[in-house]
């Protein structure tokens, strides 16, 4: 990979696979082997466009960005705002809330009633998580917080494999490794909307490790995790379309060799979901307090924000994208 009159070439075997005006460049993902020029590096650095590497099984490696912007009195306030109970308990259940929003509204898109009606099981799980969005608001502590939106996850993943077509076998949310395609797919999918959030609470000028909803732990960037749960439905719904669809099979999966993964996703898969998760996030949506529509990989970047308005004001305001 390399730039060359302000493009951005992908070539394999001398072959040009890709050529890409950097101006639409907002990040790069480098899977396993891959490899970029020093000129390039330095460009894409200089441009503001991270580079993320990952392993072929999405892992992540590490992460190459420029100069870090000089925000030092708004990160101040964020710990402060870190510090202060009531205003990370409030900043914790909005996020929440966004996420069962987008949850229950996934469920109810792809649960219309048909020639033979909705699954009514998926529509217990949708009223399910309507019965957290109202527990959410009054969990006075985060594990009680973390219980309603633990509870409503189990209830949404119940009903989610009952969308995905009975060939996947797929049974339960399950990581660590993920014991099947769909948790590969999942997981896969959680790694590249991850790094994208992280580099829009970067941009925004926050910690991308002092978070509010997720505990902070050595290395663990919580503030991006904290931004990217409400985005999470979208990377679901791609696997529904890719995998209902027939652009995924459970043919492009293999059993792991000792020492790999159980299950390992083939190279034309990864290409295409990436593609197809590439496509969404690029589809344009109203943000609801811009009033304007912004692709979903820059409404990211405005939700990062609107977490830095709130650490400035004191105030924990944020409200959801409202996805449908």
């Amino acid at each position: 990979m390399e730039i060359d009159n302000r493009r951005l070439t992908v070539s394999k075997d001398g072959e040009v696979l890709a050529s890409v005006p950097l101006i639409h460049v907002s990040e790069v993902v480098m899977l396993a082997n891959a490899s970029l020029t020093t000129p390039a590096m330095k460009t894409l650095m200089a441009s503001g466009v991270d580079v993320v590497f990952l392993t072929a099984d999405g892992d992540y490696c590490g992460r190459l960005i420029g100069p870090n912007t000089p925000h030092v009195a708004l990160r101040r306030k964020q710990y402060q705002r870190q510090s202060a109970a009531a205003f990370a308990q409030a900043m914790a259940q909005k996020f929440v809330c966004a996420k069962l929003l987008h949850m229950r509204a996934l469920l109810r898109r792809h649960n219309r009633p048909s020639a033979g009606g909705g699954d009514a099981a998926v529509t217990a799980a949708a009223d399910a998580i309507d019965a957290a969005l109202d527990k959410a608001p009054r969990a006075t502590t985060l594990s009680g917080l973390n219980g309603v939106e633990g509870a409503a996850s189990a209830a949404y993943f119940g009903a989610f494999r009952r969308l995905i077509a009975p060939e996947w076998k797929f049974e339960k949310r399950a990581r660590r490794p993920p014991p099947d395609p769909i948790n590969t797919l999942l997981s896969f999918g959680y790694t590249l909307l991850c790094h994208a959030a992280e580099g829009a609470v970067a941009a925004a000028g926050l910690d991308v490790y002092a978070g509010f909803l997720h505990a902070v732990e050595y290395n663990r960037p919580s503030l991006a995790l904290d931004v990217m749960e409400e985005f999470r439905p979208l990377v679901d719904g791609v696997i529904l379309w890719a995998c209902n669809g027939g652009q995924i099979t459970p043919d492009d999966f293999r059993v792991g060799a000792p020492g790999e993964r159980p299950v390992v996703m083939g190279d034309g898969a990864r290409r295409r979901f990436i593609e197809a998760y590439e496509r969404r996030v690029a589809e344009s949506f109203t943000h609801p307090t811009l009033n304007q529509k912004l692709p979903i990989r820059q409404c990211l970047l405005a939700q990062a924000r609107q977490v830095a308005e709130s650490i400035q004001s004191g105030r924990a305001e944020y409200l959801p994208m409202g996805f449908r």
